[in-house]
């Protein structure tokens, strides 16, 4: 790149530009209760639809008469899967997934029918009208035994089984002088996004349809719902309206064919908004697995090699188990140099609800088993924890479990001193104590008696971006003229801002690269190309590397015309505050009046270096393109008596490769870190035989303000030379070092061994 065209010599003169913390657009509207998001969609003479879903986690249809629910005034269509002009099958990886149940439902929550109706209640009752009848089957619902069991029915034609995968690395039957093992296992999260899911479809004159929702994904949205319509892609157009958060969970469709499938039966608009309790069974959650771990050491604590057995639970349909299978191994062995190992990963269909993707796919799991088991080697050795995790550290020119040669800087070892050494909180007088700082808080549980103090840590490798040879790119157009006598940057692609702040950044590297301080993000829509989905903490990589290869383009075009018009080179001229200028910062001309009233256009994909499947014998191979790690230090109290924790502090360390934007890397390394607290100590979907026993936000607890602890945080900017502006995704792993560092910080206050997260009180207790 020209040196004089280079972020570092713009940055001085744009303001809002990369490595700053710009106001967000969408920031003071949320804050103040006045942001549109999809739930808010309105039309004026829109239908209201609703979902009927199976009370039964297993169960053969014998019949569905609709009849009745017809005859409801105010009802104008009631659809089955006979109703679904196309494929009534969609999926992400496979297409495995009915729009409508034919002829069994696999999971509780699964869609029989959809109506649509003038007033939500109206819909709502209708629903009761719908007879189906059942005959339920016994649930499958242990994922360890759908692995291996064969005698068990089959749930899809070709078994229980949707992906396994091993690695074999070195000697697989190495010995060592000092071996720990254990099981652990982990419940079943949900993204608890505060929007429901929801959308408004509006039948078009072409016979097509254009959906407003909220999606993570709108491409592949579109590719899935035009199939079920039996549509053209052009006929079926997709908007992303104001997105409530998503986490994964809106990476599975939803709502989507059913409200197209009735605004083109009716003829009119109609509206979907699912309530809270109906959004547990309607889409889906991080993967509960069970995995059995074995690492051996020498006496000095070098790791000789590392055992694994991962199962996890998929629930009904396919969704991204094949994908949490992929990362789940490669990844199983963590930020650490382990010369030998063998592992193996089983990805199963079951009766429980289907999981899918949740921030830290695949790396949750294996994280809080391998964490913890690093814990039990350090005190089988005698030895610091954090001292065991810096002498095993990976860094730059390690191998890594499939053989991959880590070519970009890995500071895992300096993550762990960071947050090691970081002050810790003062210990609590003996008198008098504040009683909202300990366990239980104002409910005057404890005045510290029974209270004991623990610190643990949590460190992961995460993978960014798609993997195992997936082509994984987005797209961006970028149009530069002039308005009011400004020049003027618009950037449309079609990546979903989800809450992370991606709008902002595209505005951030639009100025940086065209020197324009006013830029204008159009809505995200399907009438660009592919942007991918916001999620694997891809975007501000993957999209921020397709608008700056738009705006590069752009802006040699505006140098060719310059040259012309100035009788001159176009070698070495920037942008810069609206202006031209030569590399020795002399101001050429004003970028308005080279453009006139013309309008420059350029739309440029970027593509990531490629991946590689994995070797299906051994598991070697280059997969990933990129990691992420992070390194969490967490300081609890625990009331012995009641089984009450409080997280003091939980401090965190982690690189990001290039803070684009400051403020927004630390806010997502608090959000992820939230989210890995709230698995660590109360999150978890209660499943039993197959029902969901908690599908509300009373009795599904996720932490509050008052259960966030404060945090200091660091971070490390070594940037990746393989990325745009040496990026490093940012959002997931927060979230995955955090759960095994209040765990294991736990496990040193109590001395327990608590294989299980959520640490539920009576683990503590013993009652």
């Amino acid at each position: 790149m020209n040196p004089a065209r280079s972020p570092q010599t713009l940055d001085d003169t744009i303001t809002g530009g990369i490595g700053e913390s710009p106001l967000r657009p969408d920031g003071v509207l949320k804050v103040r209760g006045e942001f549109a998001y999809s739930s808010d969609l309105w039309h004026e003479d829109m239908l209201w639809g609703a979902t009927l879903r199976s009370p039964h986690p297993h169960a053969l249809i014998t019949g569905i008469d609709t009849s009745a629910a017809l005859a409801v005034p105010g009802v104008h269509a009631v659809l089955t899967h006979e109703d679904v002009p196309g494929e009534n099958v969609y999926g992400l990886k496979y297409q495995d997934t009915p729009a409508l149940a034919v002829d069994r439902v696999r999971y509780q929550g699964e869609p029989v029918a959809i109506l649509a109706a003038d007033h939500p209640e109206i819909a709502r009752q209708a629903l009761k009208e719908i007879e189906v009848g059942y005959e339920v089957l016994e649930p499958i619902t242990d994922p360890e035994r759908a692995a291996h069991d064969h005698t068990l029915p089959h749930l899809h034609p070709d078994g229980n089984l949707v992906r396994y995968q091993r690695i074999v690395r070195g000697d697989p039957d190495a010995e060592a002088e000092v071996v720990v093992s254990g099981v652990y296992e982990i419940g079943m999260q949900d993204q608890a996004f505060l929007g429901p899911e929801s959308g408004l479809a509006v039948p078009a004159e072409d016979g097509g349809v254009d959906l407003y929702l909220a999606t993570q994904w709108l491409h592949v949205d579109q590719r899935q719902t035009a199939k079920a319509l039996g549509l053209p892609l052009e006929k079926v157009r997709l908007t992303l309206s104001g997105v409530g958060g998503a986490f994964g969970g809106r990476e599975d469709l939803s709502m989507q064919i059913h409200s197209c499938l009735l605004a083109l039966r009716t003829g009119r608009p109609v509206k979907m908004v699912y309530n809270r309790e109906e959004s547990f069974f309607g889409h889906v959650h991080r993967h509960p697995a069970k995995m059995y771990y074995e690492h051996g050491a020498t006496k000095e604590g070098d790791l000789v090699y590392v055992r694994a057995r991962l199962y996890f639970d998929g629930g009904a349909y396919a969704s991204k188990t094949p994908v949490v299978v992929g990362n789940g191994t490669t990844l199983s062995v963590g930020p650490y140099d382990v010369p030998n190992a063998r592992i193996e990963g089983w990805g199963v269909y079951s009766n429980n609800p289907t999981c899918g993707a949740m921030r830290g796919l695949g790396a949750v799991q294996p994280t809080y088993a391998y964490e913890s088991q690093m814990d039990k080697l350090a005190a089988a050795l005698g030895m610091d924890p954090a001292e065991l995790r810096i002498r095993n550290a990976m860094s730059e020119g390690s191998t890594n479990v499939t053989g991959q040669v880590i070519d970009f800087p890995a500071p895992v070892a300096e993550l762990v001193q960071q947050v090691r050494d970081m002050p810790l909180p003062p210990e609590h007088p003996t008198s008098p104590v504040d009683i909202r700082n300990l366990p239980g808080g104002t409910s005057n549980t404890t005045h510290g008696e029974g209270v004991v103090r623990g610190i643990g840590y949590g460190v992961t490798i995460k993978n960014i971006s798609y993997a195992e040879g997936l082509d994984d790119y987005s797209t961006a157009r970028v149009r530069l003229e002039v308005l009011g006598g400004e020049a003027v940057a618009m950037v449309h692609t079609a990546a979903a801002e989800v809450g992370q702040g991606l709008v902002t950044v595209q505005q951030q590297i639009a100025r940086t690269e065209l020197g324009v301080p006013r830029v204008t993000v159009h809505p995200a829509d399907t009438s660009v190309g592919d942007a991918g989905s916001s999620s694997a903490s891809r975007q501000t990589y993957v999209t921020g590397g397709a608008v700056r290869n738009a705006c590069r383009a752009v802006a040699e075009r505006v140098f060719a015309r310059a040259a012309g018009r100035l009788g001159r080179s176009p070698e070495g001229m920037a942008l810069s505050g609206g202006k031209i200028v030569a590399s020795d910062g002399e101001v050429l001309a004003a970028l308005a009046d080279i453009l006139g009233e013309d309008a420059i256009e350029e739309t440029r994909e970027y593509h990531h270096r490629p991946t590689h499947p994995l070797d299906p014998e051994t598991g070697q191979g280059d997969a990933h393109v990129q990691y992420g790690f992070s390194a969490h230090r967490a300081v609890v109290d625990v009331d012995t008596e009641l089984g009450l924790v409080k997280v003091v502090q939980l401090d965190c360390a982690q690189d990001v490769g290039k803070a684009m934007n400051p403020d927004a890397v630390v806010a997502q390394i608090q959000g992820g870190s939230a989210q890995g607290l709230g698995l660590a100590v109360m999150e978890e979907i209660q499943v039993r035989d197959g029902k969901v026993r908690n599908p509300s936000f009373t009795d599904y607890l996720i932490p509050t303000v008052l259960d966030m602890p404060p945090m200091r945080i660091d971070v490390l900017e070594r940037a990746d030379p393989h990325a745009p502006y040496g990026v490093r995704g940012v959002g997931e792993p927060p979230t995955i070092s955090a759960t095994p560092a209040i765990a294991n910080a736990i496990r040193a206050a109590t001395g327990l061994e608590l294989p299980r997260v959520p640490i539920r009180p009576e683990h503590l207790t013993g009652t």
